[in-house]
């Protein structure tokens, strides 16, 4: 019981994040007759795109949502004055693994060298080069080792999301909810916003 009083964020976040794999998993046809084989299920071809691209889409998808979901923390605690940390990180990892998972089934459909063929690939490349170290970093044993430097290492998230925003404008019109949102978000982080708003969440 006191593990999942100390952990019950972690263990909800974790959950949420993982559910988007059944949807994975029914794009991916496993063989354990003989030696194992992975080939794609041609049942998941949808919305005119092919089984590939209804991977990329999706675990490209969710990496984008857990980025933007991160980001939105602290303005969630300047509006509501709610803030979990230990959550925060977890939301973290969810982010790192699903656009590490994105990047992953991308090379393995087309190759790693096609990451440097267009700009919008370049973008999401760099934008993985960042989350890693955000990755590596993101738990309580990193936290008391780099002590200070631990907050300004995980700043380099916002340069990951604008990357992240770039690499998915260029392939699907959906960025603009996401630039939205972040956008809101950083306008309620400005230290006249944000000290007006707990101003007057405190006198409520």
């Amino acid at each position: 019981m006191v593990f999942l009083k100390r952990n019950y964020g972690w263990l909800i976040v974790t959950i949420l994040a993982s559910l988007p794999l059944l949807v994975i998993k029914e794009m991916i046809n496993f063989n354990f007759s003989t030696n194992l084989s992975i080939s794609l299920a041609e049942s998941a071809v949808g919305q005119g795109r092919t089984t590939a691209e209804m991977l990329y889409h999706v675990s490209g998808e969710f990496a984008i949502r857990w980025m933007t979901a991160v980001l939105m923390c602290t303005p969630f605690f300047i509006l509501f004055g709610v803030s979990n940390l230990f959550v925060r990180q977890a939301m973290g990892i969810a982010t790192a693994v699903w656009s590490l998972l994105h990047f992953i089934i991308f090379i393995a459909v087309e190759g790693f060298l096609e990451t440097f063929t267009q700009i919008n690939y370049v973008t999401g490349f760099l934008a993985i080069i960042i989350l890693i170290p955000l990755f590596l970093t993101s738990n309580r044993k990193a936290m008391k080792k780099l002590k200070t430097k631990w907050k300004k290492l995980q700043s380099y998230a916002y340069a990951a999301i604008l990357f992240s925003l770039v690499h998915v404008a260029i392939l699907d019109k959906t960025w603009i909810i996401y630039a939205v949102v972040v956008g809101i978000g950083f306008f309620i982080r400005i230290p006249q916003v944000k000290e007006k708003i707990i101003k007057f969440r405190k006198n409520r």
